[in-house]
Parts: C-alpha cells; sequence; structure tokens
C-alpha cells in the first residue's frame, strides 16, 4: 500500500477541525460496549494522526496506533504528548501486518479501508486483522459507502478558502474499476505569498455486500452493519457504515 498521505500530513487535521472526534470515540466505546464488553486491548490501524485513538486513550483504554505514514505518526505521536496519553504507534502496512501480540478489539476508522483498492488486499487486511484478534475480538471499522462515494463525491469539485489556506478539491468517479481518484490543490500562506501543494488519492467506493462476503469467507461471525453513528441498519443511501464482525 503506498503512502498516500506524506505531504497532506500536516495539513489533514487542519482540514479535518470541523469534524468532532470526540463524538466518533463515544460512538466506537459504545459500538465495542456492545459487542465485546470493555476491551483490556485496542489496535486501531490507519489511526492517521491519532484523532481517534487520542480520545479513546483519554477514556483510559489501552490502545496501539498503526499506520503507513511516518508523517501522520510524527503528529500523532506529539498530539499523544500533548493530552497527557501513552500511546505506542507503530509504522506498519496493514496490508501486511506482523504484530506479536494479540488484542480483544482492533478498529480502522475514517475511511482506511477505502484506501485498499485492490480487494485481494482487502483479503489480506482483513485476514491479517483475523490472525492478530483474540478469539471473540471484535473488529470494528467504516467506509464511507459506495452511494456517497459515486453520488456525491462522484465526478464533482469542491473548494474552500480559509484565512491562511484555500484548496480545491476534483474528484473522478470511474464507475469500472469502483475507484474514484481525488487531486487535490492547496495554496498556503507564506508570508506574503502563497505556496501551492498538489495531492493524489485514490479512494475504492465497496458495496456492503462485498465487504460481508469478505468477512464470511475468512470465518467472521455475528457480521453487523450499521447506518453511521446510529444502531439501525444501513440504508441504500448511507453515507458511512460502520461494520462489526467477531472472531
Amino acid at each position: 500500500m503506498v503512502d498516500q498521505y506524506c505531504g497532506f500530513a500536516h495539513l489533514y487535521d487542519r482540514l479535518m477541525e470541523d469534524v468532532d472526534y470526540e463524538d466518533w470515540a463515544n460512538y466506537v466505546e459504545k459500538v465495542m460496549v456492545q459487542n465485546r464488553n470493555k476491551p483490556h486491548k485496542i489496535l486501531e490501524i490507519a489511526c492517521g494522526t491519532g484523532n481517534v485513538t487520542i480520545p479513546l486513550a483519554k477514556k483510559g483504554y489501552n490502545i496501539l496506533g498503526l499506520d503507513i505514514s511516518k508523517d501522520m505518526l510524527m503528529i500523532a505521536k506529539n498530539k499523544a504528548l500533548e493530552n497527557n496519553t501513552n500511546i505506542l504507534f507503530i509504522e506498519q502496512d496493514m496490508i501486511n501486518l506482523e504484530l506479536e501480540e494479540k488484542f480483544d478489539c482492533i478498529l480502522s476508522m475514517c475511511d482506511g479501508i477505502n484506501y485498499i483498492v485492490d480487494i485481494n488486499d482487502l483479503m489480506k487486511v482483513f485476514q491479517g486483522v483475523y490472525n492478530a484478534l483474540e478469539d471473540g475480538g471484535v473488529f470494528i471499522f467504516d467506509i464511507s459507502s459506495h452511494y456517497k462515494i459515486k453520488n456525491i463525491l462522484g465526478n464533482n469539485t469542491f473548494g474552500e478558502n480559509l484565512e491562511d489556506l484555500c484548496y480545491l478539491w476534483e474528484n473522478y468517479f470511474d464507475e469500472g474499476s469502483n475507484t474514484i481518484e481525488m487531486d487535490l490543490t492547496f495554496f498556503i500562506q507564506d508570508g506574503k505569498y502563497y505556496k501551492k501543494e498538489e495531492e493524489y488519492h485514490v479512494q475504492r467506493a465497496y458495496k456492503s455486500q462485498e465487504i460481508i462476503k469478505i468477512l464470511n469467507e475468512l470465518d467472521f461471525k455475528d457480521i453487523k452493519e450499521y447506518d453511521g453513528f446510529t444502531f439501525n441498519p444501513s440504508k441504500d443511501n448511507s453515507e458511512r457504515i460502520f461494520f462489526v464482525a467477531k472472531k
């Protein structure tokens, strides 16, 4: 898996500052408790800058963060120190998980799964998660839905002009591969001038049936899917879907 956040890490939190990650962590905690009781050891794969990892650690959970991006992890480590949380962060590709310990809960939040664009790689991720779970352990993850990626992000262009930063986000959806290519152009204030930076990202729009089929093939059990941040079943127009599966 390629690190698509190499140059983007220093901008990520700024662009996501309207997201209430405390609420996100609260919801994840409810899902964990409902499906596993209170887990003793949690792994978050594709943890990014620790936006969910850190609030869960502040709630007292023993959590480890894993990500492929060295730059994202550096920011996560600094934020963890600022929040007086003791979190171990590991640089590793979630497609090839190599972990010596096992966990009773593994998380992947904020579209981490969508960045796995090859379905064979997705099987490797899920197999690695299965192997890293304790018996009875639970895997909780979310995706931006096929509906959202195709119909909302789709072939659309977005932009925003902030005080010292503006960006243009151009999307190109390919129905044949169910992937979306995202070209992001940033203009960042640097003294009297603006510095231009560009990023290119690719995500895959997965349908629930594809996800559930792989989970079943790998012997996950008690598979559930929820409409984002609820405990209701997902709908055709759900924009975010959470999945829960047990080993």
